[in-house]
Parts: structure tokens; C-alpha cells; sequence
């Protein structure tokens, strides 16, 4: 797994040094595999038919013969293969970000790099051939067994040549598959790089052992001890680069998982494969960006309507409807907003407006209540619903004083910021309300009108907090924070209400008693 950004997001002189680093790998790559398995090969066939002893002549003249050859070709080879790293990765070696056609013709370089060389080798074969036919050493029995066997050897090396340079190209893999679309495979998928191995590893020795039986010259042991050893040498680094090939990004992959299962979904995966194994890296990608527009909105809608209600949602659906709950609430509101938009800039409104709610929104969750709703220049807090709380009411009563010292600081940096602050409690309905279309979750009783009523009087109050004796009465310890100011008849109410208001001293004071 990797988190790291791909070369053609950090500018178009990392994507060219990138493509360049690419090149001189696959360079060095091809040129150290082609001509280990050339010596492979000739060494293999020396066992079974030893040109010096054929020819008359020196052993290490036939080495050199061969090195000799190897360097001639290398040029060719080289220049070749920069020629085709060119139309393939041209656009990388100029910095720019691959269009469709570059990006499939990248994806099919490393079959092209592989399966074109296996040319060379049959005209090895050939020449090999036709100048030991030439000579007359041996008979056509013995040039078609060294003809096939520089044909396995070929096949061998390029399905290894293959696997690594796959892995060579990763890094601009990367770069083109970022942010595209691979809904079907483009390069060789896992199954067949795994036959690549076994072929490598095991089909092409195996298979030059089965045919020893049908030539007619005796194969040595120490030709079949070098068969043998060429299967392990051509084995470990066949399975070595298919198991890299694979699960090194299986591993970063599981990696990623876990980090999402731990509710990390900050990382992406490099997209740097165009089989199977990326297809699940762009899979992988696309879940975690899925989770993390799942995470935002929920994230918004928690803001919305309150982290609490938000969970019912989810866990209870969007079914409309209510149910009858004990609960508190408290109403605040803003005095002379209305001035206030008149005489300051809108740049100060808007943030004594945002110092007002922050402070509204950060004491009711301190108590584990939440916003309701905002009317203007106002709010409606919550407590005990939708999630129980036994003590709904004494959380109610400590966030009101605490907001009401806290607007008393914020006042300080904004002039004229104030607020009446009224709370009650009682029997609410609380639930969904509204259509299938449009609903929001909202509490209807008495409690909240009377907390609405309260806090039009405390505004005129020298602590801007009142409260209902319903809920001072059912708070606990928190009572004696709340003074009695005797009762008053609000608005909308048959009966006087008992009121409370935060209390300056000991005991009831009445001189501070309502009239």
C-alpha cells in the first residue's frame, strides 16, 4: 500500500526523471536476463554436445566466441529498446499526462518487450543451425535437439523477462491509471503470470527431461544436473517476481483495509497495475472515497439536525411519526439583533452571529444536549430526547448558566451581544415530522412554549436566564443554583408560572421578584 502521490502529480520534471529511471532499468533488466540465459543455454549445451571436442579445439574459445556475440548484439538490443520505450512512453518522457491511446499502448510495453525478443533467439537457432549443418559435425538428429533447446531457453528467459519487466514499469504504471477507468484487464492478470512462472520455473526443464529419452544421444548427468540447476536458478527468480507481482500489492492492500476498518480513510492506493490486481486497488479506491462521502454526509447531516438524531436515523430509517417523551429544553435569543444589523458592518454581524452560536451549540453538546433548531437570531436545545437522559433536567439548567457566562465573556470582543435564555421542561411529542420528501425531527409541547415565553421575559432580567419551577424542581443538587422569583402569567398559559431565575446570593431575594 502506498499513500504517496503518483509522479505526474508532482510535476513534469519528476514524471520525466521517472520515465527516464524506467528506461535505464528496463535496459540493464533485459540486457542482464537475455544474457544470463544465453549463457544458460550455450552452457547446458556444451554438456550434451561439447563444440571443442567436435571441432578440435580450445574450450574457452568457444566462451569467448559467445561473449563476443553477446556484445555485438547489445547495441541492437539497446537501441531497440529504447525505441520502444519511446512509443510507449513518450508522453512521460515529456512531461505530460497520458491520453487513452498512450495509456493502452503503455499497458501492452511489457508484452511487447518480452514476446520480441523470443525473435532473436529463433535466429540464433537458425544461424546456430545452418553453420553446424554447414560443417557437417553433427547430424540433423543433433541440430534440431540444439535448435529446440535454444528455443526452450528463449521461451524460458522471455517469460521471466516478462515478469520483471512488468515490475519495472510500475512506476509509470502509476502515473498513467491514476484516476482512470480499468473496468477490464489490460495487461496479463494473475493466473497467467503465474503459468509465466511455472513455465520458467518448471515447465521448460521438465519438459527438456521428458524429451531426453526420444534423442538419440545419451544425455550426461552433468548436463541433467545443469538442467536441473537451471530450474532452480530460473525458479527462484521467476516465483520471486510473481510473488512480489502479486502480493506485495495484496499485502498493501490488506494493510489499507485495516486502516480503513479503524476508521482511517485518508490514504489511496497507487493504481499500478492494469490486470486483476489493479482493478481491485481502483476497487479499493473507489470504496474509500464512497466511505468518505457516506462520512461527510453523515458528518453534515449530524450538523444539521444533531449528531443524536442523525443516529436514530440511520439506525431506525425515515419513518414519520412520534411518541410522547419527558424531556427539557431551553430557548435563547438575541436582544436588539435588529439594531445590531443597523449600526455594525455586516462583517461584524455575521461574526457576533457565529461567536453567538458556536457558544449555543458548544455548551448544549458540553451537556449532552443539541441544537433543535436555529429561528433567526435564536435557538431551540434539547435534552433527554431523542436519546434518554435521566437528568435531562439539571444538564438543561447547567448549560443555561453556563452559555449565560459565557455570553457574559463574549460580550467583552462583541459589544452588545446579549441574550435571554429560557428553559422548562415536560411531557413533549417528539419525532419526525413532515412528508417522505421533506421532514425534520422536532419536539411540540408545552415545556416549549413556555421556554419561549420565558425567554422574551428574561431579557429584561439582570441575569437573562429564567426557568420554570417544572424544571428546577426535578434537577436535583442543581436547584440551589435557582432562585425563586415568584410567578408571572405567560402568554398562551391558563395558570401563573412559578419562575426561577440564577441565583446572586442565598435563599430567595425579593426584592428581584418578578411583577
Amino acid at each position: 500500500m502506498s499513500e504517496r502521490r503518483a509522479p505526474e502529480q508532482r510535476g513534469d520534471e519528476a514524471l520525466r526523471q521517472t520515465a527516464r529511471d524506467v528506461r535505464m532499468q528496463l535496459l540493464a533488466s533485459i540486457s542482464i536476463i537475455h544474457t544470463a540465459g544465453g549463457l544458460f543455454v550455450f552452457g547446458y549445451i556444451q554438456l550434451r554436445y561439447p563444440a571443442s571436442e567436435a571441432y578440435d579445439t580450445p574450450w574457452i574459445n568457444d566462451w569467448l566466441l559467445v561473449l563476443l556475440t553477446l556484445a555485438a548484439l547489445a547495441p541492437v538490443v539497446w537501441g531497440w529498446v529504447a525505441h520502444e520505450f519511446r512509443r510507449s512512453s513518450g508522453w512521460a518522457l515529456a512531461g505530460r499526462a497520458p491520453g487513452h491511446d498512450d495509456r493502452e499502448h503503455l499497458l501492452t510495453a511489457p508484452f511487447r518487450l518480452a514476446a520480441k525478443p523470443l525473435g532473436f533467439w529463433l535466429a540464433a537457432a537458425l544461424v546456430i543451425g545452418a553453420g553446424i549443418g554447414v560443417r557437417r559435425v553433427f547430424g540433423f538428429r543433433e541440430i534440431f535437439d540444439i535448435a529446440q533447446i535454444l528455443l526452450m531457453g528463449g521461451l524460458a528467459t522471455c517469460a521471466i523477462s516478462y515478469l520483471v519487466i512488468e515490475r519495472a514499469f510500475r512506476p509509470l504504471f502509476a502515473c498513467a491509471l491514476t484516476g482512470a477507468d480499468i473496468s477490464r484487464p489490460r495487461t496479463l492478470g494473475v493466473r497467467a503470470r503465474l503459468l509465466l512462472a511455472w513455465a520458467a520455473s518448471s515447465g521448460v526443464p521438465l519438459l527438456g527431461l521428458t524429451l531426453s529419452p526420444f534423442r538419440e544421444a545419451a544425455t550426461s548427468n552433468a548436463a541433467l544436473v545443469a538442467l536441473g540447476l537451471i530450474g532452480l536458478v530460473a525458479g527462484l527468480l521467476a516465483v520471486s517476481v510473481a510473488s512480489d507481482t502479486i502480493a506485495v500489492r495484496l499485502d498493501g492492500i490488506r494493510s489499507a483495509l485495516a486502516r480503513v476498518g479503524t476508521g482511517d480513510l485518508s490514504q489511496d492506493l497507487l493504481v499500478d497495475d492494469g490486470g486483476e490486481v489493479g482493478q481491485l486497488q481502483a476497487g479499493f479506491n473507489q470504496m474509500v472515497h464512497g466511505l468518505r462521502e457516506r462520512q461527510q454526509l453523515q458528518d453534515l447531516f449530524g450538523r444539521h439536525v444533531g449528531h443524536e438524531v442523525a443516529a436514530q436515523a440511520m439506525e431506525r430509517g425515515s419513518d414519520l411519526g412520534g411518541e410522547s417523551r419527558r424531556a427539557s429544553v431551553f430557548f435563547v435569543d438575541l436582544i436588539g439583533s435588529t439594531a445590531m444589523t443597523e449600526v455594525l458592518p455586516p462583517g461584524e454581524v455575521v461574526s457576533t452571529l457565529n461567536a453567538f452560536f458556536e457558544a449555543v451549540v458548544e455548551e448544549a453538546s458540553a451537556e449532552g444536549g443539541w441544537v433543535n433548531k436555529f429561528q433567526g437570531d435564536g435557538a431551540l436545545c434539547v435534552f433527554g430526547v431523542p436519546a434518554h437522559q435521566p437528568d435531562h433536567e439539571a444538564r438543561a439548567l447547567r448549560a443555561a448558566r453556563a452559555l449565560r457566562d459565557r455570553l457574559v465573556e463574549l460580550s467583552i470582543d462583541h459589544p452588545g451581544l446579549h441574550a435571554g435564555i429560557g428553559v422548562s421542561s415536560g411531557t413533549v411529542v417528539a419525532g419526525n415530522v413532515g412528508s417522505q420528501e421533506r421532514f425534520e425531527y422536532t419536539v411540540i409541547g408545552r415545556a416549549v412554549n413556555e421556554a419561549a415565553r420565558l425567554t422574551d421575559l428574561a431579557k429584561s432580567r439582570p441575569s437573562r436566564a429564567l426557568a420554570s419551577a417544572s424544571v428546577v424542581h426535578a434537577s436535583g443538587t442543581e436547584c440551589a443554583n435557582w432562585a425563586a422569583r415568584g410567578t408571572v402569567g405567560l402568554r398562551g398559559q391558563s395558570a401563573p408560572t412559578h419562575v426561577y431565575e440564577i441565583a446572586t446570593g442565598v435563599g430567595t431575594d425579593s426584592r428581584h421578584a418578578l411583577r
